[in-house]
């Protein structure tokens, strides 16, 4: 789905440290940027131990364990061995689905006009 070319797609943690200092003036910019750095840091740490995260009304981080399974090399066609591993498994919350599917109300996307 597209949106309309005015509407950013993502957004990086310096523009995110940006506009927290901008709605909190009163904060030095020093002192939001280690704060966003620790919840990070803190957010990263846990989820690596294996250990969930759930943020009431934005949603939980959690690690998925993909069994070994066998793949293809789409070059030459072989067959490859994909080892098991752990991936990072975000569920949102319900507030933050809420939100979302509003917004979708509100922005019509390019397809739909």
């Amino acid at each position: 789905m597209r949106h309309f070319s005015c509407f950013k797609k993502q957004m990086v943690k310096s523009e995110l440290i940006a506009l927290m200092t901008g709605k909190q003036p009163q904060l030095p910019r020093q002192d939001v940027e280690l704060a966003v750095n620790c919840i990070i840091e803190h957010l990263a740490a846990t989820v690596a131990k294996g250990e969930r995260i759930e943020i009431r009304g934005f949603g939980g981080f959690s690690m998925v364990k993909r069994d070994e399974r066998i793949g293809r090399n789409p070059k030459t066609g072989e067959t490859v061995r994909i080892p098991n591993k752990y991936s990072l498994h975000f569920k949102p919350g319900l507030d933050l689905r809420e939100r979302v599917n509003a917004s979708q109300l509100v922005f019509k996307t390019i397809k739909d006009i």
